[in-house]
């Protein structure tokens, strides 16, 4: 036990036989530009502005965010500034978060409630209707207030409002 160690032992004078690896270049983040953390937008004080199609979209918040009226409104983005992420808290206290590296559309927002309501009974929710978002830096820079109703809200953005009927029997009335 007295002869030196040889290269079998793992530990000959602390040195490996192998010169060390070099690291690879790390890849950066996939961020698109233009999208910024909700944090940097805090310390810079950039107010958000949240997108008027994004209220009473009529869509129940446990079904598929596929099932809204318009889905060209699903595109488009939640906030301006563009963000990586936001949280989305409910008035009882419940909290999700909406995340897409290149800008958190309504799409990803909707996602993220219906993941969290999906496996609720109809029955067991309140107000079981998007009603919209809220932005309130006073209480929070970092999340959005999510509104809910209980009727739905049916609007259609990209068409126009239905307007009266016309009577077709209206001239015989008066005769």
């Amino acid at each position: 036990m007295t002869e030196p160690l040889t290269k079998v032992d793992s530990a000959v004078q602390g040195l490996s036989s192998s010169p060390p690896k070099e690291k690879g270049h790390r890849r950066q983040s996939s961020s698109a530009a233009g999208v910024m953390n909700i944090n940097d937008l805090e310390s810079q004080g950039i107010d958000l502005e949240l997108a008027p199609e994004t209220q009473k979209t009529g869509w129940k918040i446990n079904t598929s965010p596929n099932s809204v009226e318009d889905p060209a409104i699903l595109k488009l983005p939640l906030t301006k500034p563009l963000v990586k992420k936001i949280d989305l808290h409910f008035p009882l206290g419940k909290e999700v978060t909406a995340r897409n590296l290149k800008g958190v559309t309504l799409k990803d927002a909707l996602d993220a409630i219906y993941k969290a309501f999906k496996k609720r009974a109809d029955d067991e929710l309140d107000n079981p209707y998007l009603k919209g978002f809220e932005w309130d830096k006073e209480e929070s820079w970092t999340r959005l207030i999510v509104h809910t109703q209980s009727q739905p809200t049916a609007t259609t953005f990209g068409a126009a409002s239905g307007g009266k009927k016309k009577k077709k029997n209206k001239d015989k009335d008066n005769e």
